[in-house]
């Protein structure tokens, strides 16, 4: 306990590194009249699709001279932003006119290009100041044109900054573009272009502390995240009023009826869940994997809860680019620690002799899927010069964090497990013949206890969901911080009582293979989740192409699997204490 104290702290205090290092990497920047200040261009890429992204500069626009690449922090990089030096020239307090930032002639190849692009939606994006902005590319003329063949391609050539400031700092920046300054590219012909741009400076007194405001969620969207946050909590007080009365009813008629029967010495036979105390703490089959499945949901818990601290104290505010994917790498290193003890120390209590395969399971089970995955979209992604492939440095890098961090951790953490000399306090002997287990109905099979495990939990947060993909797999800002940690808090909830029920009445049915059961149906909501992914694409998104769904799915599926290793751990928790709880109650020869 002592080396996972240790490694609580080691985590904690990384975890306030990273605040203190992106805390610092905020902009503050103050400017002098005539001072350039720093402009940006991202990516570019289609509306609808989030994770398609390309470089600025892939397409024919003006390029700056030289061309300069803003050194970019490692979340930066996993989000797939490549900042370079922007075309257009803005000075502090120096207002411009039409300016002409280069004359372009298109081929017809580059023509055709913007007009697919435009056809596509193609947005860009850049930051002035670390300001984010964004605009299309150009427009289409579908009015009253039945054959698409018919509608016209313009793309835009004027931009219109409005920047807002105070004292020496820049607090806002609008863009807008000029709707009469287009270019017409429908033909198949070279087009001349002149790229102009104009700047306007007005002062307000917005402090420099609050410019970010203005992207955080809107009042009538927090509202809507209230109501539906209370509407769960009212499910979770009805749900825990309801398996409260009903469990505590059941539980003290049974043990009324068992102390009964002790007094009597009734030489009847036993039956429901005191019948099977010989089976229920019987060690489950494969117990290596379960093990490791319990270790690997320990982590990702933890992981959660220090991301939540992280987000409480106001790391990740909007367009902190790269925070939260920095944080999730670094914390996931030092918690490995986390996994490889509590699966080492639950191995050995379960009486397991491979503690050294454990490990390797142990590592394999989140890290495997991950990998795989990562390959398959990583090739795609390159095979797409799209953003969104990593450069061969920063998975040298993540190769490097697992290795010299991650893997260590995870045998100190498996060393300091098998040490602890633990064992398991089971309140009642196991017998050497396991009982057999009587026919149930079709509703207590496996596969229909986790659909009703799932579905309740599911249904308690499906609405905060959708904000999450909102913002993961759309253009909307997450800020709503502490409401999602109130609803992750009734999930844990919501998932432990309904997993405890039906724990519980499948122990009454005698039937004692609850081990792996109460995991699976703990986890069931991360099937859920998935299967929302379905619905969310085809009816709440735009997202299409092979590149795009892809990563949609694939992405979320090892997400979603991370759910379940997390919720079937907190599940089989709940159920271990419920059920030790019980069987302690009572008198078991």
């Amino acid at each position: 306990m002592e080396r996972m104290r240790t490694c609580l702290v080691a985590v904690a205090l990384a975890s306030l590194c990273c605040v203190a290092h992106v805390r610092s990497s905020a902009s503050d920047h103050r400017y002098k009249a005539g001072d350039e200040v720093p402009l940006y261009a991202n990516k570019v890429g289609p509306f609808g699709n989030p994770s398609e992204t390309y470089r600025y500069f892939d397409f024919p626009f003006c390029s700056s001279v030289p061309l300069k690449e803003k050194k970019e922090a490692f979340g930066e990089v996993l989000n797939g932003d490549r900042l370079v030096s922007g075309p257009y020239r803005i000075d502090f307090l120096s207002e411009k006119d039409a300016e002409i930032a280069c004359k372009r002639k298109l081929s017809k190849e580059e023509v055709a290009r913007f007009r697919t692009a435009i056809s596509k939606d193609y947005y860009f994006q850049m930051y002035f100041d670390d300001l984010p902005f964004w605009g299309f590319f150009g427009k289409v003329d579908n009015v009253g044109k039945a054959d698409p063949s018919d509608c016209k391609y313009y793309l835009y050539k004027h931009l219109v900054f409005e920047i807002f400031y105070n004292k020496d700092r820049v607090i806002e920046i609008n863009v807008r573009i000029d709707p009469r300054a287009v270019v017409d590219v429908t033909g198949d012909e070279p087009v001349d272009v002149d790229f102009m741009y104009t700047v306007k400076w007005k002062e307000i007194d917005v402090p420099f502390e609050k410019r970010l405001d203005k992207y955080k969620s809107s009042s009538s969207l927090r509202q809507i995240q209230w109501f539906s946050t209370l509407n769960s909590c009212v499910t979770l007080l009805l749900l825990t009023a309801f398996l409260a009365t009903i469990l505590m009813r059941i539980l003290k008629n049974d043990f009324i009826k068992y102390a009964h029967d002790e007094e009597s010495a009734d030489q009847e036979e036993e039956t429901g869940w005191k019948s099977i105390h010989g089976d229920v703490f019987r060690y489950p089959k494969h117990k290596s994997l379960f093990a490791a499945a319990i270790g690997c949901g320990t982590q990702l818990f933890s992981i959660t809860i220090f991301i939540f601290i992280l987000a409480v104290v106001g790391v990740f505010y909007p367009y902190n680019r790269g925070a939260l994917l920095t944080a999730l790498v670094v914390i996931y290193a030092l918690t490995s620690g986390i996994a490889g003890y509590t699966a080492a120390s639950f191995y050995c209590q379960l009486e397991g002799t491979n503690w050294v395969r454990n490990l390797l399971l142990t590592g394999s089970l989140l890290c495997g899927p991950l990998f795989v995955t990562f390959c398959f979209l990583n090739t795609v992604a390159v095979a797409y010069k799209v953003t969104a492939a990593l450069p061969f440095g920063t998975i040298v890098v993540i190769f490097l964090i697992w290795a010299l961090f991650s893997t260590p951790l995870l045998v100190l953490g498996g060393i300091a497990g098998k040490d602890s000399k633990a064992e398991f306090q089971a309140p009642c002997r196991t017998t050497k013949c396991p009982r057999d287990i009587p026919p149930l109905p079709w509703y207590w099979k496996t596969l229909h206890q986790m659909a009703m495990a799932g579905l309740l939990p599911f249904s308690a947060i499906y609405i905060e969901i959708y904000y999450l993909f909102a913002s993961v797999w759309g253009h909307r800002i997450y800020t709503t911080y502490v409401i999602l940690f109130i609803v992750f808090i009734i999930l844990l909830i919501i998932t432990a009582f309904i997993t405890v029920a039906l724990t519980y009445f499948q122990l009454a049915a005698e039937d004692h293979g609850w081990w792996w059961r109460s995991f699976l149906c703990g986890g069931s909501t991360g099937l859920f989740m998935y299967a929302y992914c379905f619905y969310f694409y085809s009816a709440q998104s735009d997202m299409s192409g092979l590149m795009q769904t892809s990563f949609f799915f694939g992405y979320m599926a090892c997400i979603c699997y991370g759910f379940f290793l997390m919720l079937g751990a907190i599940g089989f928790c709940a159920s271990l204490f419920f059920v030790c709880h019980i069987y302690r109650s009572i008198k078991c020869e």
